[in-house]
């Protein structure tokens, strides 16, 4: 039997206790590529997300806009052609650009964002979101925040598993992934699918938030260890 609503708070804590240690192992190395102003490899786990970001550069006219520069985001999979799921990932991955990047800095411009998928093992949304804003920062774009991608999915015994591998994808009942803000640790973007109740919603929101620390904990080292190496 669940837990009511009154007695849900002291669970919600001791699951939210968890996600930094349920968390695999991350990896990054930012200029990579040559052609692109600013790129970046992510991995999480064995899902590994390569991104490549092009500009401030001259727009098309039929895709101008006069105050703010125009952001184009491609999702390629590992084989084959995008299809209806790249699209709906392009969507949110451009939805969290759009609301990080100040681009009314650069009206009239193109913004391109890339992303290879290398792997995926699991939580391809959020190693997408991660290898977007590490390919952002090297490019030296001008952003209001960072941020970052926590998938969380709920099992059939309403377990909650944070950065779940794809067959914890395969059998769980919901899968949810948010983009969390580095100031405020806002939602600034959701995507979820299957089953679920508020209450579950909201004990991911808290463990996205919480696993969001030990991200921009990662962004930190992984940007200091690149730059005491240039130095």
């Amino acid at each position: 039997m669940r837990d009511g609503p009154n007695t849900h708070v002291g669970s919600m804590m001791d699951v939210a206790v968890s996600p930094v240690l349920a968390l695999r192992k991350f990896g990054c190395e930012q200029s990579l590529l040559s052609r692109p102003d600013g790129s970046s490899s992510f991995v999480q786990g064995d899902t590994s997300v390569l991104a490549g970001v092009y500009g401030p550069a001259e727009v098309k006219i039929s895709k101008e806009i006069y105050d703010r520069a125009t952001l184009e985001v491609m999702i390629q999979p590992k084989v084959g052609l995008s299809g209806v799921r790249e699209r709906a990932q392009e969507h949110c991955v451009r939805q969290t650009c759009e609301a990080a990047l100040l681009s009314t800095l650069h009206p009239r411009s193109s913004l391109s964002l890339i992303l290879q998928i290398i792997h995926d093992d699991g939580s391809l949304l959020s190693c997408c979101l991660n290898a977007a804003c590490m390919a952002l920062m090297d490019a030296g774009l001008p952003m209001s925040c960072l941020f970052c991608g926590v998938t969380c999915a709920i099992e059939q015994d309403g377990h909650i598993v944070t950065d779940p591998t794809s067959q914890q994808e395969k059998e769980s009942r919901a899968l949810m992934t948010f983009a969390i803000d580095s100031a405020e640790r806002r939602v600034m973007m959701s995507s979820t699918r299957g089953s679920f109740s508020v209450n579950e919603l909201q004990q991911c929101v808290a463990l996205s938030q919480r696993a969001s620390e030990e991200i921009f904990q990662f962004y930190r080292d992984s940007v200091r260890r690149r730059y005491s190496k240039t130095l």
